[in-house]
């Protein structure tokens, strides 16, 4: 899994150069999928350390809603049920320039199965805000403060 990981993480940097190119911006969408007693899902990706919100890159045509929901379902088989509530929009530049993540909070879903891990997601679980990963990527606790504690907003990830 480490060489994979490796490899991807590789592959990832050797095409951000065409992906500048190719594209003035980025535009994420991410999910806090939320349960009622507010655990929070997150991911481990195979190819980045760390645990993050669901979600990945906004495709031509298609809107950041349908982005979300296309991605929290790929990722993690959760289906939102209710509307999505847009957080915020958050520039994600100093890791990659250009590149903006819309956060929308995920209160209402149903999730028949669980995915198996593969390449892209190594491992998801629901987590309790006050003992997250010590891997948890720090936009991704700060977004959760947000929501959760009444922090202000930042606008960088």
């Amino acid at each position: 899994m480490a060489l994979r990981s490796k490899s991807t993480s590789l592959l990832t940097r050797a095409l951000r150069p065409w992906w500048r190119l190719t594209r003035g911006l980025t535009l994420g969408a991410q999910g806090v999928v939320l349960t009622r007693e507010n655990k929070v899902l997150l991911v481990r990706h195979g190819y980045r350390p760390g645990w993050f919100f669901p979600g990945g890159g906004v495709e031509r045509h298609e809107t950041l809603q349908d982005a979300l929901l296309r991605e929290v379902e790929e990722e993690t088989c959760v289906v939102p049920t209710g509307p999505a509530e847009f957080h915020g929009l958050f520039a994600n530049i100093e890791r990659f320039p250009g590149d903006h993540i819309a956060v929308f909070v995920v209160r209402q879903w149903q999730r028949d199965s669980i995915p198996k891990p593969n390449a892209e997601i190594a491992e998801q679980d629901f987590f309790d805000p006050g003992a997250l990963p010590t891997a948890t990527d720090s936009g991704t606790r700060r977004r959760l403060a947000e929501i959760l504690d009444g922090q202000p907003p930042a606008r960088h990830w």
